[in-house]
């Protein structure tokens, strides 16, 4: 996977976001995310080997689209600045998701602003056992490639519906988002290790996910 050119083309993009730069270099277009969906596709194959339970998807359902949607967001540019993808999807679950942009680029997993229905399911399986989520959180690796629980702005200030304020994972539950980040630097991707990191990175999230996905699915 040619990732400086992904990167290149990005830039050039972003430096000229309108449908007649894109029309014009529509093969350009098409030849990196030709690459990059392969380059996912193989990455699909060798996660499912880490998890009986894996979901697979081929790389054209994988990536995201590079049109914003203006219908709901039109103040935004027409094209995003970034290829997002989502791995390991099966529906109603929360997936394992690979972000590669100008500004961030990062590999994350979990439920960001779930639906209220989704929120109630994880904050039940808190309240019944919340201990295992908290061995899951603070375990050496996660901690070392995640920090914890990614910061979540809209965290309440107070208790949940619910749930008392000296409830024992009160600071869990106060939670709206359930979500794991790991970032990485250019250089990374571009390093001929990039993908042994990503395999890893999942490695390491799969019990937090596992977690989260039987809270909204039992």
């Amino acid at each position: 996977m040619d990732f400086k050119n992904l990167f290149d083309f990005l830039e050039t993009l972003n430096a000229n976001n309108h449908k007649d730069w894109m029309d014009e270099n529509r093969d350009w277009y098409e030849n990196v995310k030709a690459d990059y969906v392969k380059w996912l596709e193989d990455l699909d194959d060798q996660l499912s080997k880490l998890d009986e339970n894996y979901y697979s998807s081929s790389g054209k359902k994988a990536i995201n689209r590079i049109n914003n949607n203006l219908l709901y967001h039109p103040d935004k540019p027409t094209y995003k600045d970034h290829f997002g993808a989502g791995l390991d999807k099966r529906p109603k679950t929360g997936d394992f998701y690979i972000h590669l942009g100008i500004e961030e680029i990062f590999v994350a997993g979990g439920f960001y602003k779930p639906k209220s229905e989704l929120l109630k399911s994880i904050r039940s399986a808190i309240d019944y056992n919340g201990d295992e989520f908290k061995e899951i959180l603070n375990e050496k690796k996660f901690q070392e490639h995640f920090g914890g629980l990614m910061e979540d702005e809209d965290k309440l200030k107070t208790s949940p519906k619910g749930f008392s304020q000296d409830h024992k994972h009160i600071d869990l539950l106060r939670y709206k988002s359930f979500a794991a980040m790991k970032h990485f630097k250019r250089n990374e991707v571009l390093a001929e290790n990039f993908k042994d990191k990503v395999i890893e990175a999942y490695d390491v999230m799969l019990p937090f996910r596992r977690y989260l996905n039987k809270a909204v699915t039992v």
